[in-house]
């Protein structure tokens, strides 16, 4: 592999840490810089990091020589719909910052899009790789219009920059925070806890969705392809399972058999049922070899074990 001298921001994230953890597994500690406007508990090659400010970007890609920014930053679909105007600036000027020092120093860029770009018209059945984009949060927005800039960046200026359409993300190593699948993460911490559980979405609400450790995979794979495989320069749409809130109680209560939970609806509904059911991810399996690892149940029986559940089947 070639060497790689990487930065990370949004380190401290749900997704930037498990990625941290296996981009340094994979390259070496010393070759993968955290970043992130809080410190973490554990501080292993961090620095504290503000997206927002092009000259700190700047400096820090320049110090390390870095080869690559996963660009993670970003405010997350439901906390998005509470601070609209906060979540619209970071998202749009942190990778507008970091595609200029990328355009700048020669550096790659990861950047995280979502599902969350699929609106209402979209089909919610097998969406496709180009369908129609109308999305209804700002966070979705933000995602669409960030496709356009990575693909701008790359068609104009060379930026060899590469995206990935994520689904809900599943991990029992970081808490969910501000998006609108949570509930898929917080509903194993209530089970275990032989807590009830009231969910978010309505019990019938299907969505595409993801194990981290797939997740991360999938990311590392995009990155290590070669630049002449990747014919998609917004975002690949990228799919594992989908499932409803019912379908995952049912499967915790196969192996937990106590808990129970309610289904209480908020605003983060109208988020949900915009979105698209199954993803069709074909360009990604045959551009760059995706392929998820980890089913459904899969999932379920690891999470619960990790979180120290008592199997009784």
């Amino acid at each position: 592999m070639q060497k790689q001298q990487i930065i990370i921001t949004g380190a401290n994230g749900q997704l930037g840490t498990e990625l941290t953890s296996a981009l340094r597994a994979r390259y070496g500690t010393a070759n993968v810089i955290a970043t992130d406007i809080r410190h973490p508990a554990v501080e292993t090659n961090f620095q504290l990091l503000d997206v927002m400010d092009r000259d700190a970007v700047r400096s820090l890609v320049t110090a390390e020589e870095a080869t690559t920014i996963y660009h993670l930053a970003a405010f997350l679909s439901a906390s998005g719909e509470q601070r609209p105007q906060q979540a619209w600036d970071l998202n749009m000027q942190g990778l507008l910052n970091v595609l200029e020092v990328a355009r700048e120093t020669g550096c790659r860029v990861f950047w995280p899009s979502s599902i969350a770009v699929f609106g209402a018209y979209a089909p919610k059945t097998n969406c496709p790789q180009n369908t129609v984009t109308q999305p209804s949060t700002v966070y979705g927005i933000s995602k669409v219009a960030g496709e356009n800039w990575c693909r701008y960046y790359h068609d104009v200026y060379g930026v060899d920059v590469r995206s990935i359409r994520y689904p809900g993300l599943i991990s029992h190593t970081a808490m969910a925070g501000g998006g609108t699948t949570d509930y898929a993460v917080d509903i194993f911490h209530h089970a275990i806890r032989g807590e009830a559980y009231t969910c978010f979405l309505d019990a019938d609400t299907i969505l595409p969705m993801m194990y981290m450790p797939d997740a991360v995979a999938g990311t590392i794979r995009l990155m290590e392809a070669p630049s002449t495989a990747i014919s998609i320069r917004t975002a690949y749409n990228f799919s594992a399972f989908s499932f409803s809130p019912k379908q995952l109680a049912a499967t915790i209560q196969e192996h937990l058999p106590e808990f129970s939970w309610y289904s209480r609806p908020d605003f983060r509904q109208r988020i949900a049922d915009s979105w698209p059911q199954q993803i069709d991810d074909r360009q990604a399996r045959s551009d760059w070899g995706w392929k998820p690892r980890y089913q459904f149940e899969d999932m379920v029986g690891e999470m619960l074990s990790a979180l120290g559940a008592h199997i009784t089947t």
